[in-house]
């Protein structure tokens, strides 16, 4: 599996407004989708961040921390070679738009992801 970059990151929070403001108003980002405890906000590069409030039932697994998941070219590919690693695998998922990802626990206790999103720009 080769890593191309960085290209997610998501975060459970208590703070959902205040952490949503911050990413949109300080940092810049653009919303890219507002629902009712949940927001995607995206980085020039088509890069993501999702914020997750306390209510919000999209990854309650999250639960370590922010997440950060990195782009891949087969997610499928990469989450073979996680289990030949015997790394829990904590969700497989896949879209409509060929976004797909998968959830896993690394051996720090944290959780990250890898992702296959078209949307995110490569480096040249």
């Amino acid at each position: 599996m080769k890593i191309i970059k960085l290209a997610w990151v998501g975060t459970r929070t208590e703070n959902f407004q205040s952490t949503v403001d911050f990413f949109r108003d300080v940092l810049g980002l653009r919303s890219a989708l507002d629902l009712p405890g949940f927001r995607v906000l995206k980085l020039p590069d088509g890069s993501k961040v999702e914020v997750f409030g306390p209510d919000s039932d999209i990854n309650r697994h999250f639960t370590t921390g922010p997440v950060a998941g990195f782009l891949v070219d087969d997610v499928r590919a990469a989450a073979s070679e996680l289990r030949s690693n015997r790394i829990e695998i904590l969700l497989t998922e896949q879209d409509e738009s060929g976004n797909a990802w998968v959830h896993f626990r690394a051996p720090d206790g944290n959780i990250y992801e890898f992702t296959q999103d078209p949307g995110v720009s490569r480096p040249h």
